[in-house]
């Protein structure tokens, strides 16, 4: 539609004034919302500690049973009637001390009876070598001696018979008895010299072995008899405390029962099984401490054992811990926790664990807080893990400053703020404040956003019953 100017004086400046402030509000709008649909950088809060150098220790804990140093479970050989008890329960002892006695009546008869019988053997055995066996050997040397003399005198004869026949002065007759004469006096010659050898030789070997025999067989039948008559007496085979006595006096004690415990409690071992990975840091000698239930403060200890051999049943590794001062806290049959050192590193550079992270190909991280305000990864080597804390061999340095909250999933050159500990709660605090200011002032915005539309609406049903421009609305 075609205007004329001509019919409508003063409108040629009104038109390009609605144009200019059409475009104005146009641009100004666009403007606005293209700067809110800009993202902003995001501010990741976060927490930081220093990384310091110290000393950290790698513990190895397991639940453990604690056994006394020494356990003897004294059960008699011999079944009687227990005589009396000597100890109770309680009673401290020391080796080789009596503690009860079984009826023994029969069994010191026959030990009188048997000392009989070696005392007896023993004389026997005196004689034998003293007097007995010097006559035998003196009889035959004797013997022996005599029938030399009666051979040579013998001979003699035969020899001067024998001259006399060559003379022809002797019969025959009277040469040949003796002839005769003579080998009786040689055989018994002989037969006397052969006697005395075997009794010098054999005889006085074998009469002082049947002499020896004899005494040690009484010797070991009085020893016997001794032995049953020891078993009638209980003694303690170490030192140590009383803890267990089922039976009282006139009870029947059996054989290989038994009859009292006695348990060293000078000093006791907590007994546990742990996996093999655990026991292999493990070494004679690493400190241990023993928490005892009820206890505030550990009994100091030391690894005493670790076993050379797996246990099959369970495919554990048994490890002692010995109690250096045992506590009389601390019991034989408790159970504990036991925590033993493996290994230490002095001067390490240590960090909390829960500032350690790990990225998806495996590696172990931490993010650094730099001078940038922005969070920096840096890979890490690890060592020692203790606890809340974590040994960093190598990747970063003494005093850096490591996130240690609020860094979690969060990527490399982020923007952070640092808080101090115990900020959250103060700033939800102010945030909750800032809440009710802004919606006071939210309120107040809006009465006066209110109050203006209405001014604004009043004005533009002014300008339209009078016909005017919009030139005051645009200037309001």
């Amino acid at each position: 539609m075609k205007v004329s100017t001509s019919s409508f004086p003063g409108l040629t400046w009104r038109i390009p004034a609605c144009l200019t402030s059409c475009l104005l509000c146009f641009v100004l709008f666009f403007s606005g919302c293209g700067g809110a649909e800009k993202e902003k950088a995001p501010v990741v809060a976060v927490q930081t500690t220093a990384a310091e150098r110290g000393t950290i220790s790698q513990v190895v804990s397991a639940e453990a049973v604690v056994s006394p140093l020494e356990q003897a479970t004294v059960a008699p050989k011999i079944t009687s009637t227990v005589k009396r008890f000597l100890v109770q329960r309680g009673s401290r002892v020391k080796k080789g001390q009596l503690l009860a006695e079984l009826e023994n009546a029969d069994l010191s008869a026959a030990v009188t009876a048997s000392k009989g019988d070696f005392e007896q053997a023993q004389a026997a055995y005196v004689t034998t070598l003293g007097a007995s066996l010097p006559q035998q050997i003196q009889k035959a040397e004797l013997d022996a001696a005599a029938a030399k003399s009666a051979f040579e005198a013998q001979h003699k004869v035969y020899d001067s018979r024998k001259e006399l026949f060559q003379q022809g002065a002797l019969p025959r007759r009277e040469l040949d008895a003796a002839e005769v004469a003579l080998v009786q006096a040689r055989n018994a010659n002989e037969q006397a010299q052969r006697q005395l050898a075997d009794l010098q030789r054999l005889g006085k070997e074998q009469a002082m072995k049947s002499a020896h025999g004899s005494l040690e067989s009484s010797e070991g039948k009085y020893r016997g008899a001794e032995a049953q008559l020891s078993y009638s007496q209980i003694r303690s085979p170490i030192d140590g405390v009383i803890t267990d006595r089922p039976l009282f006096p006139g009870d029947l004690a059996t054989a290989n029962q038994p009859l009292l415990t006695v348990m060293n409690t000078s000093g006791l071992i907590a007994k546990m099984h742990i996996p093999q990975s655990q026991a292999a840091l493990l070494k004679v000698g690493n400190a241990a401490d023993l928490k005892v239930q009820g206890l505030e403060e550990p009994v100091k200890g030391r690894v005493s054992l670790v076993s050379p051999a797996l246990d099959p049943g369970s495919t554990t590794i048994e490890v002692w811990a010995e109690a250096r001062k045992p506590s009389p806290a601390l019991r034989p049959g408790m159970t504990v926790q036991v925590s033993m050192v493996s290994k230490t590193a002095n001067d390490a550079i240590v960090v909390p664990t829960a500032a350690i992270f790990k990225s998806p190909e495996g590696a172990d991280y931490v993010l650094l807080a730099g001078s940038d305000e922005k969070a920096h990864q840096k890979t890490v080597q690890l060592g020692i893990k203790s606890g809340d804390r974590t040994q960093v061999v190598s990747g970063i340095n003494a005093g850096d400053p490591v996130i240690t909250a609020g860094g979690y999933a969060v990527p490399d050159g982020t923007q952070i703020k640092i808080e101090k500990p115990g900020a959250d709660g103060k700033q939800g605090a102010d945030k909750g404040g800032e809440t009710g200011g802004d919606t006071g002032g939210d309120t107040g915005d809006k009465a006066g956003a209110a109050g203006k539309s209405g001014k604004s609406d009043k004005a533009e049903s002014a300008s339209k019953k009078s016909g005017g421009s919009a030139k005051p609305a645009a200037k309001e």
